[in-house]
């Protein structure tokens, strides 16, 4: 298949990226630009050099699954030095993206035309790395070091105007990339538009914005190795450039090597593995209008998310007082995506055009998908979908957003069981990007396929999950949380338990989650389940006990902490009282456990029930569940989620640290029977991942 066409108009050599869908500069499209390159350098007839890319991007960067063919000849730092030393002027012409390597190589010709639309951007921090082909030290000779350090060490987008303001493209166009590079090159020629090589180029030391800048990266939580190598490879940027172009290949390749650039590629990878599911390839059904019910925070996030999306949307929400609170929770939703720059000014106004609120049931009647969103009650649901059995239209797709209540028992209240589906969003739904596709015993499979196409559409990472209590995520944040609160009981403090798993890299610690999204609700969840607790299980008060004093988080302004309005939290000493108590009454001799033996416990806890998740078949794959952790639930992506760092601990390991918990709590800790039949066959779970995308 062709990936590069070469075409000589005059005295102009044109060579096109036509590698679709988006132009990876893997190994063999960058030998076949070294190549032609080369080819056009010994044409007498050709005094200039157009590089333009075909189909919707100039390029997305390197191809990360070529990363291991980084050091093949040529590599990409050493065709982009025989671009930069051309002895012809090469003229790069980038439009809808140009990221990472695709960037690299641009800021490695004489002039760069940026077309309307272009978005730029050196993401390459995002996968624990930084450029590794000399844009590290192009950069900052265009922009100056302290743009080139805002750039690199966040690895942001940026515009084409800003690119032009920055001095990372030297003009704009707009038309055909073909067109104008072909009009930039006859520029260059006159001498209208001056060519120059970005190499010889010299950067001025700025020191107050790299000290600025290494405080605040290593202020961030978790400070990464990734944005601070990067800093030092653009200060590197002030020395003679093959000086720093050698430092900052040595950076890149002790990235390279190292877990957190291989956590972050799970992550990457793991984003788009979670499509992969039996149903692909079955036609996916059109959603055009859809109804919300239930005008509280999931509600109103879940409406905004579809309108977000470009549908139309009909929110309802039974309270009639309560219909105009719930319309200006949207309008300030989307007043926020607009603030931010998710939404342009059309786009906002056509978005609350499309959104009708209302107390009237009957207004579903012609929507194609209904998603129920009201309180987590199994009584009020079954009556609801009752009443939208007989009120939706003949193929319309009945959601329910429940986070732990049976999909099976909702769809029964219904005469059309294979229309009902769980898509369960997570708070805030606007924003947070998962949904579990939570596939009922009789799910039509078209509507699977049709909610994954749906979730693409809104910018979601979608996870197939089974029927079960709390489905993947949530079955497994019971289990984590449990492991919190019995280390809470055995002696650690519960502000130490938060400090050391946000020293992990959680954002938050489990006890500030509670207080975040109330106290209350995990009550009521313990308060279903309290009938089937068994009777050797450990149960924890303690949350219970401060939820009596109406201490219920954040929302009161006390729970496990005291809150002042700001970002703050200070232990609550009322609720610090309640645990010592507790522990008095229990008769628990407080033991000592270090910030590692706490990570290792929780951990080991999630992993656990993780297993016993795929046991189930709740999930269909590890990755998966790394997907719904790491979308869901805040695990730190550059970890990779609990399945990759299983596989990092070793299942020995795992195995022994279970057994050796059990001697404490046997009931909690048992060793899932996959667990050591993997251990047995000398398995990892990515050797899971690879056998069931195999044969899936």
């Amino acid at each position: 298949m062709e990936i590069l066409r070469v075409e000589k108009a005059g005295e102009v050599g044109l060579i096109a990226l036509a590698k679709p869908p988006v132009n990876a500069l893997g190994f063999a499209l960058r030998k076949a630009v070294h190549d032609a390159h080369s080819e056009l350098l010994t044409d007498p007839t050709i005094k200039a050099i157009v590089i333009y890319g075909e189909g919707r991007f100039f390029s997305a960067g390197a191809d990360i699954r070529d990363f291991g063919n980084s050091g093949v000849h040529p590599t990409l730092p050493e065709v982009l030095k025989s671009l930069n030393d051309s002895a012809k002027p090469v003229i790069s012409v980038l439009h809808g993206i140009a990221f990472g390597g695709a960037l690299e190589l641009a800021l490695a010709t004489q002039v760069r035309v940026g077309m309307a639309g272009l978005k730029v951007a050196l993401p390459e921090v995002k996968l624990g790395l930084l450029p590794g082909a000399g844009g590290s030290q192009r950069l900052p000779r265009l922009t100056g070091l302290a743009a080139a350090i805002d750039v690199i060490c966040t690895g942001r987008e940026v515009n084409v105007a800003e690119a032009k303001t920055l001095g990372i493209v030297d003009r704009l166009a707009d038309g055909s990339p073909r067109e104008a590079g072909l009009a930039a090159a006859q520029e260059v020629l006159s001498g209208a538009l001056p060519a120059r090589q970005t190499d010889g180029l010299t950067v001025a030391p700025t020191p107050e914005a790299v000290e600025a800048a290494r405080k605040r990266l290593t202020a961030m939580r978790p400070a990464l190795a990734a944005p601070l190598k990067a800093l030092e490879a653009v200060c590197a940027a002030t020395l003679p450039i093959d000086e720093g172009l050698a430092l900052e290949r040595k950076l890149f390749l002790d990235l390279m090597e190292g877990p957190e650039h291989v956590g972050l590629t799970h992550a990457f990878l793991a984003e788009r593995a979670t499509s992969k599911i039996p149903e692909v390839g079955l036609q996916a059904r059109d959603i055009a209008s859809v109804a919300v019910i239930g005008g509280g925070t999931m509600g109103i996030g879940i409406a905004t998310a579809f309108l977000l999306g470009g549908l139309s949307v009909h929110l309802i929400e039974v309270q009639v007082n309560r219909v105009a609170q719930a319309r200006a929770g949207i309008e300030k939703n989307l007043q926020g995506a607009l603030k931010r720059g998710k939404l342009s000014d059309s786009a906002y106004a056509a978005a609350s055009e499309k959104l009708t609120c209302t107390d009237a049931l009957e207004s579903v009647s012609k929507c194609d998908l209904v998603v129920e969103a009201i309180f987590e009650d199994m009584a009020a649901k079954i009556d609801l979908f009752g009443k939208l059995d007989a009120i939706c239209k003949p193929g319309a797709l009945l959601a329910t957003n429940t986070s732990y209540l049976d999909v099976n028992t909702i769809a029964a209240a219904t005469s059309r069981p294979a229309d009902v589906i769980g898509l369960h969003f997570f708070s805030p739904a606007h924003i947070m990007r998962l949904v579990e596709v939570v596939v009922a015993d009789k799910t039509a499979p078209e509507w699977v396929a049709t909610s994954f196409a749906l979730a693409g559409k809104l910018g979601k990472v979608a996870v197939r999950a089974g029927v079960c209590d709390g489905f993947i995520g949530n079955r497994i944040l019971t289990e984590y949380r449990k492991a919190t609160e019995y280390l809470l009981l055995d002696g650690v403090d519960y502000d130490r338990i938060d400090a050391a798993l946000e020293g992990f890299g959680f954002a938050m610690g489990p006890f500030a989650v509670s207080d975040m999204a109330g106290l209350d609700i995990g009550r009521m969840t313990r308060q279903r389940k309290a009938s089937t607790r068994p009777a050797e299980e450990r149960y924890s008060r303690v949350s219970d006990l401060i939820c009596d004093q109406g201490w219920l988080g954040r929302k009161t302004g006390t729970g496990y902490y005291l809150y002042d309005g700001s970002k703050s939290r200070i232990a609550n000493p009322g609720a610090m009282e309640i645990v010592a108590n507790e522990r008095r009454t229990l008769g628990i001799a407080a033991q000592d456990f270090s910030d590692e033996d706490i990570v290792a416990r929780c951990l080991t806890a999630m992993i656990a029930e993780a297993v016993r998740v795929l046991e189930d078949g709740i999930a269909l794959r590890p990755v998966d569940i790394d997907a719904v952790e790491l979308f869901g639930y805040g695990f730190p992506r550059h970890r990779g989620g609990p399945m990759h760092l299983a596989d990092l601990i070793g299942i020995d390991i795992l195995i022994q640290r279970i057994e050796t918990y059990a001697t404490q709590d046997p009931y909690f800790w048992q060793v899932p029977q996959l667990l050591r039949e993997m251990q047995t066959k000398g398995q990892s779970f990515a050797d899971l991942n690879t056998s069931i995308v195999a044969t899936s």
